[in-house]
């Protein structure tokens, strides 16, 4: 952890601290409210705070680029079904990074034999192939892309993320089993039936691009230059914005439904809150989640959600939104963690701008193994630039419906 983040968290701690005490005074003294001065030092204090939150949370989100988690990482083949070695892993490597750099007619036989294994058409629509293709990227540098998706779409990092190896149509089993109870059985009485319903969600494989990227020949041949990773985390910047907006609220259609989209409202805001929330929704929100889910649930909503609800007190006039004093450690509300996630909709007239429940249970998202790039070469010749195509093939879709509520704003 930075020096800059732990100086960051103490001051944060301090913050805290003193509004506590403010507080803690008031009630040992056994006023109804603060005084003058104190409100003062409180709405001070308060500012101060938020922005040493927005600087620990961009802080955060930097060192998680920085530094991929291999035990979260999505492990890929690079392409091939059979297991590459741990020799033949690093070739590949080398022959992707020379690849990147300099294109492949600087490649050895060898290296070109080995991009060629590792190269897959990219296919326009369901029933036709394209023409052009991308080459997998290795395991290395799609772990940085995926990570980095991870650090711009909040809930990818907690909905339940499945990897296959082909981008062929699943077929999801989902089941809502929570309204059947069992019972007690009599002597010398039948045992009832009582079936278990399953119904069926697909999984498709949507194309994601990052849009073409343009990187000077100088840059690309600037050996100091870390370019592999440059390039991996420019790509997963953007497929991570794209995947974070539809894995809140897509459609469906064309694209993955969101968790958000469907979901059922656990709680509507009464006339007038168009954008605004109070202490007493979020409790009833909370609790319209069957007590099974509430042990690993969280919230979710955009930063602009969030802004709104650090500003809500209890009764008894203390924030529900308690920051965290530890690196890595997400802040809570009412007990339960916070996702920070902008595909989720701000808060507005009709808009479900806040979700609850376990994120796990009830979102599945699919990635297929092995994410592919393109280098072009001629198209940017006369600017001596190259430019390169990232690809990544995802879907998703809401799984145990009973799992998750959202507050949903009035229309007016």
């Amino acid at each position: 952890m930075s020096t800059l983040l732990t100086r960051a968290l103490e001051r944060r701690a301090n913050i805290w601290s003193q509004m506590q005490e403010i507080q803690s005074r008031a009630e040992t003294e056994n006023r109804d409210a603060l005084t003058a001065e104190e409100r003062e030092k409180w709405d001070r204090a308060e500012a101060e705070l938020t922005e040493v939150s927005s600087d620990v949370e961009r802080m955060e989100r930097s060192a998680r680029m920085d530094a991929v988690q291999r035990d979260q990482a999505v492990v890929t083949t690079g392409g091939n079904t059979e297991d590459r070695g741990g020799d033949q892993e690093a070739a590949y490597r080398d022959a992707f990074g020379r690849f990147v750099r300099r294109g492949m007619s600087a490649l050895s036989n060898e290296q070109r034999e080995l991009m060629l294994a590792n190269h897959s058409e990219i296919r326009a629509a369901a029933t036709s192939p394209g023409s052009a293709g991308g080459y997998f990227i290795p395991t290395d540098t799609l772990n940085k892309i995926t990570e980095t998706m991870k650090v711009y779409g909040g809930l990818l990092s907690e909905v339940n993320v499945i990897t296959t190896a082909s981008g062929n149509t699943l077929n999801w089993p989902t089941n809502d089993d929570t309204a059947n109870v069992g019972a007690i059985l009599t002597e010398n009485t039948q045992v009832t039936e009582q079936d278990v319903t399953l119904g069926q969600k697909d999984l498709g494989a949507y194309t994601y691009t990052s849009k073409m990227i343009r990187a000077s020949l100088a840059l690309l041949q600037d050996s100091a230059f870390d370019t592999e990773g440059f390039i991996a985390r420019k790509l997963g910047e953007r497929i991570g914005r794209a995947v974070a907006a539809h894995l809140a609220t897509g459609t469906g259609t064309n694209q993955p439904e969101g968790l958000f989209t469907n979901a059922t409202a656990g709680k509507t805001g009464a006339a007038g809150q168009t954008t605004s929330i109070i202490y007493d929704d979020l409790i009833d929100l909370q609790h319209s989640v069957d007590p099974a889910y509430r042990g690993t649930a969280r919230w979710g909503t955009s930063d602009s959600g969030l802004k709104v609800i650090r500003k809500l007190k209890d009764d008894q006039g203390r924030p529900l939104w308690e920051p965290s004093l530890q690196a890595g450690v997400p802040s809570t509300l009412l007990g339960s963690p916070v996702v920070i996630d902008n595909g989720i909709a701000a808060p507005a007239a009709g808009a479900a701008s806040v979700g609850f429940g376990d994120l796990r249970a009830a979102y599945v998202a699919r990635q297929v193994a092995g994410g592919q790039m393109m280098r072009l070469e001629e198209r940017y010749a006369d600017f001596l630039q190259v430019g390169f195509l990232g690809f990544l093939r995802f879907d998703g879709t809401p799984d145990d419906g009973a799992a998750f509520r959202v507050y949903k704003h009035p229309a007016s």
